[in-house]
């Protein structure tokens, strides 16, 4: 057999060998969807409970947050926290998020502080002005949220309680229908008189207005810590179900380009093996025509 045969056997070994590993690669992919998006969905109705739950509260009492007093617009420091990937694979993932963070940033006056999860993100903003203060270990599963949550949740709290931060932002990719997914940003902090009178507009479901019980500003602050949490863990999660659906969708395209490629290498090969045999047979014939004329 010629080297350029041998030669084709062996890429057509290599890309059998890559689709596999593309094919495993898909149903991780698609299993961890699932579970990611079963999340989200149990986090919109918590979500909306504990909204329902501030909204009785403000009805009740009002809320002072804990902390410095509001510098003013113009100085205020900002903090960022950003939600990307670890892993590549992810096509234009981090991309987009990072021009959508940036173009959102430069709207905002004053410093900002960027706190990103997931090493991918963090190099994506190399060649900006803005620069990774923090940096958080993504989380592989579902239970690994909590402690990530829990370590942000912290960190807001040490830096707000030094007086270095007056606002939090948190900005994710978040599943979108028609689409795999798109940038979303939202204002975590602080829980100024405009979102606490947003919160009160919202309509009680039924006619039997709510009670709140114990005292009012502990429930409150229970209630905050919760919307706090929930906001982080739905942006988390959110962020890793589209991290997922933009990974399968890689894989879907690389498994389709493999396919192509190991048509076109199996038709060259049976070319190649075709043009071998017929060279053979040209041979033969030759040699049987030059045996026949000898005698």
């Amino acid at each position: 057999m010629s080297d350029t045969a041998v030669s084709l056997r062996r890429k057509i070994a290599s890309a059998g060998d890559l689709e596999s590993v593309v094919r495993t690669m898909k149903a991780m992919a698609a299993s961890s969807i699932s579970q990611y998006e079963q999340a989200v969905r149990a986090l919109d109705d918590y979500y909306r409970a504990v909204e329902l739950g501030l909204a009785a509260s403000f009805r009740k009492t009002s809320l002072v947050v804990a902390g410095t007093p509001a510098p003013r617009k113009e100085t205020a420091t900002i903090a960022a926290i950003v939600f990307g990937s670890d892993q590549g694979l992810v096509g234009q993932f981090n991309e987009v998020l990072a021009e959508f963070v940036v173009e959102q940033l430069e709207k905002q006056p004053g410093k900002k502080l960027l706190w990103v999860v997931g090493e991918r993100m963090r190099a994506r903003f190399a060649d900006t002005d803005l620069l990774a203060n923090e940096q958080f270990i993504l989380p592989n599963s579902i239970k690994a949220i909590t402690p990530l949550v829990g370590s942000i949740l912290v960190e807001v709290e040490s830096q707000r309680a030094k007086g270095a931060i007056a606002q939090v932002y948190v900005f994710h990719n978040r599943p979108k229908s028609g689409a795999i997914y798109t940038p979303a940003s939202q204002r975590l902090l602080p829980l100024d008189d405009q979102w606490q009178h947003e919160l009160a507009a919202i309509r009680w479901p039924s006619s039997n207005l709510p009670e709140v019980m114990n005292t009012g500003e502990q429930t409150l602050l229970a209630l905050v810590r919760e919307y706090l949490f929930v906001s982080l863990f739905r942006a988390c999660a959110e962020s890793l179900a589209s991290e997922n659906a933009s990974r399968l969708a890689a894989m879907q395209r690389a498994e389709k380009n493999i396919d192509e490629l190991l048509v076109d290498l199996n038709r060259a090969f049976h070319r190649l093996r075709q043009s071998g045999i017929d060279e053979e047979l040209f041979d033969v014939v030759s040699g049987f025509e030059a045996q026949s004329g000898l005698w």
